[in-house]
């Protein structure tokens, strides 16, 4: 697919690179996701594929493919990988969608979305990490993916509607901004419920009167969607 990454395609910084060690580690993480959750085979591959520990920090590098969330700085964290392609498989990508990403936070999703989907916009409330996830996802040749600094509860109107929304911070409601911006036969999954409490994992899918099917997916632990000014 156009736009993948390439070994070919920039350099590598030094943690960047994958080695036997990285290699074997996230083969196994991926295997035991994939006996738990029964992943498909598209999605398996891009979870083999992508580095996890080029996308969390130098003091993180060492579990970076233990299957539960790392500390990325600002107060986000990198999604526990298990919950990663639980996500990206009720997106039920078939290449063709464009996916508006709700919070890039270190672009580990979106990487992972990029080798799945035609294209892939993303929204990073706090500018730091937006800027060191676009470096990222350069370095690694991930050109089908845009990181833009802006409030997710507005989404991006300009670019609407999309084929595929993925909100990866937990909103006490669903955001009806981002609803609208859902392509009409398009699915949304996102966390909903209260700040640093349990929420569920909602998939939302829009039928072609308009109306909102609902499905979910159980219970998960994700940080709080921020708005804009932080409230």
């Amino acid at each position: 697919m156009s736009g993948n990454p390439s070994e070919s395609s920039s350099a590598r910084f030094a943690g960047d690179v994958d080695t036997d060690r990285t290699g074997s580690e996230r083969a196994a993480l991926v295997t035991d996701i994939q006996r738990a959750e029964g992943l498909s085979p598209r999605v398996t591959r891009a979870m083999l594929k992508v580095p996890r520990h080029a996308f969390v920090p130098d003091y993180q590098r060492h579990r970076a493919y233990e299957d539960s969330p790392l500390s990325i700085g600002h107060g986000q964290t990198i999604s526990q990988p298990t919950v990663v392609a639980m996500m990206t498989e009720a997106l039920d990508l078939r290449g063709d969608e464009v996916v508006l990403e709700i919070g890039t936070g270190s672009g580990y999703q979106a990487a992972v979305l990029s080798m799945l989907a035609k294209r892939v916009e993303s929204i990073e409330i706090v500018e730091p990490l937006a800027e060191q996830a676009k470096q990222v996802l350069a370095r690694l040749g991930y050109e089908n993916v845009t990181v833009h600094v802006g409030d997710g509860y507005a989404g991006l109107p300009d670019l609407a509607p999309f084929d595929r929304i993925i909100i990866t911070a937990a909103p006490p409601e669903i955001p009806p901004r981002l609803v609208e911006q859902l392509a009409v036969g398009g699915k949304m999954v996102l966390p909903v419920g209260p700040r640093f409490g349990v929420q569920d994992l909602i998939v939302l899918e829009k039928q072609q009167d308009g109306d909102i099917r609902r499905r979910n997916l159980g219970p998960v632990r994700f940080v709080p969607m921020v708005r804009g000014g932080g409230r």
